[in-house]
């Protein structure tokens, strides 16, 4: 009758053991690899959202910045035709509103000079 001796029992139960914890290492790998891909997935999905967010609003940035520059240069050719027309209709006026904006530029430019050398 073959029985297992006690010697052989005591060797097999460390190998048993350390098998047991090599499974369970190896599943606790597994587990973190699984999780971690699943986290750079996700990672990857927000990053994605993020990037579209940020393109959308660069799309609607320059879209609006678009916008004022095509309502600004409207606005500024407005004003010069209606500068245009009362320099027409009033020349005499415009050359002496002209003189008198130029004459208080350069009382500024004088008072700046004078207050800057003392």
């Amino acid at each position: 009758m073959n029985t297992p001796t006690s010697k052989s029992l005591r060797s097999s139960a460390p190998a048993a053991y350390a098998e047991d914890a090599l499974t369970s290492a190896e599943n606790a790998i597994d587990s973190t690899r699984q999780l971690a891909n699943q986290m750079i997935g996700k990672a990857g999905d927000k990053v994605r959202d993020l990037r579209e967010g940020a393109r959308d609003l660069a799309t609607k940035g320059m879209s609006v910045a678009t916008d004022a520059t095509s309502a600004a240069q409207k606005q500024l050719s407005r004003y010069a035709d209606v500068t245009g027309r009362y320099v027409s209709q009033q020349p005499v006026r415009s050359v002496l509103i002209a003189v008198a904006a130029g004459a208080a530029i350069a009382a500024l430019v004088v008072a700046a000079r004078r207050r800057n050398r003392y």
